[in-house]
């Protein structure tokens, strides 16, 4: 192979397979360098690489108009001189969305207007940005979604929606009234998510 390293052969399989193109990933190169056209190899890898970059661009657009994040709210427009330091640290660890293979769940208490809600969704906009699916909702909106559903019968199907989100981001638990009815749901939320997909609770109640 001219001028096409066996790395670049490999990378050109690993697109080629992420874009399920099973019969392309395994006769394209082979192809083309029995053919004589090796020379086109490092073009078409090329073409690739655009491919998977503008598929990855319409997910992100994708998973942020799901997420219902609120814009503007993100790391860099985040004032770090009103956060102390090891909050800082913990939301530049927690944006690698390494505690979401963990199914790690993440609590954020603090009076009001500290900025709980704007570091939560910083660290959601900066996990859909890597690619993962997140959903930003105010608790007590999400309380009643579910009350609504477990009075229409559709309650296992809503919980199984959200189990699409690999983080859900649940703002002002403290604003939920606790009745028995909205005590159950929110119950049965954790326990359906629990050990199995992360949360992100706000609150400024201890």
């Amino acid at each position: 192979m001219t001028d096409f390293t066996a790395d670049m052969a490999t990378r050109m399989r690993e697109l080629l397979t992420r874009f399920r193109l099973p019969t392309v990933t395994a006769e394209v190169v082979r192809r083309l360098d029995d053919a004589g056209h090796h020379d086109a190899l490092p073009t078409l890898l090329e073409v690739f690489e655009a491919e998977a970059d503008e598929r990855a661009q319409r997910r992100t657009e994708r998973l942020l108009k799901m997420s219902r994040l609120p814009a503007g709210k993100t790391l860099e427009t985040l004032e770090r001189g009103r956060v102390p330091r090891p909050v800082i640290a913990k939301l530049d660890e927690l944006s690698t969305g390494e505690f979401l293979e963990r199914a790690d769940n993440v609590l954020c208490f603090g009076l009001p207007g500290r900025g709980k809600t704007h570091a939560a969704a910083a660290l959601g906009h900066a996990l859909v940005q890597r690619g993962h699916p997140v959903l930003f909702t105010p608790t007590f909106r999400l309380v009643q979604e579910l009350l609504a559903a477990k009075r229409d019968l559709t309650l296992p199907r809503a919980l199984q929606r959200l189990d699409a989100f690999e983080l859900l981001i649940l703002d002002d638990i403290g604003y939920v009234q606790q009745s028995a009815e909205e005590v159950e749901v929110l119950f049965t939320l954790m326990a359906e998510r629990y050990e199995r997909r992360s949360l992100l609770i706000t609150s400024n109640q201890v």
